[in-house]
């Protein structure tokens, strides 16, 4: 039998799984089956994986579950869903359409000069999106729990969430700007 938290592990895994199938169905239909309705009740889909995993986790916890790691990371990855899913589907989106459907090809990320800059600010910026979201749900959550004294791991999920942006911006945004002007070989 699993314990809580794997149990918990196991469902933040499914969810990812879950979007990434649900997305290829959504476009296998649009583009193969030419189903432009069906498709898009599919992709609808897609937040309802997310409000099941952080209903089940806040259950989880009002159930008496002790606040682990794994709460704070379902916080994290809906966080994070939230602020690039969309990302996500307009990436597979076109690669589906190039693919299977004639489509243009992919748009390419800039890889020098200020477009490159300005393109890692805005992927800055949904990770700070993702953090504030992350960090809510975290106190949500917490407050779920009903103990503030064993919420301690979960709320740890503050430090993990400051610490990806910052992150993010050194290897983003700043990265960007340092090197995004050598000279082409």
């Amino acid at each position: 039998m699993l314990k809580e938290s794997e149990l918990l592990y196991a469902l933040i895994v499914g969810c990812e799984i879950t979007f990434w199938v649900i997305l290829v169905l959504a476009l296998a239909v649009r583009y193969l089956l030419r189903r432009e309705r069906v498709s898009r009740i599919l992709l609808m889909c897609l937040p309802v994986v997310d409000l099941l995993l952080i209903t089940f986790t806040a259950v989880d916890l009002r159930r008496g579950a002790t606040p682990a790691f794994a709460h704070g990371l379902a916080a994290a990855y809906i966080g994070f869903t939230v602020a690039f899913g969309g990302i996500a589907v307009r990436w597979a989106d076109e690669r589906f359409a190039h693919r299977f459907a004639a489509g243009p090809a992919p748009s390419q990320a800039p890889s020098r000069g200020w477009a490159l800059v300005r393109y890692d600010l805005l992927l800055w910026v949904r990770c700070i999106g993702a953090a504030v979201i992350t960090m809510a749900l975290v106190e949500v959550l917490a407050y779920f729990s009903g103990n503030a004294a064993a919420a301690e791991p979960l709320l740890a999920w503050h430090k993990h969430a400051f610490g990806a942006v910052v992150v993010w911006f050194i290897f983003g945004p700043a990265w960007s700007l340092a090197t995004a002007w050598r000279p082409v070989r």
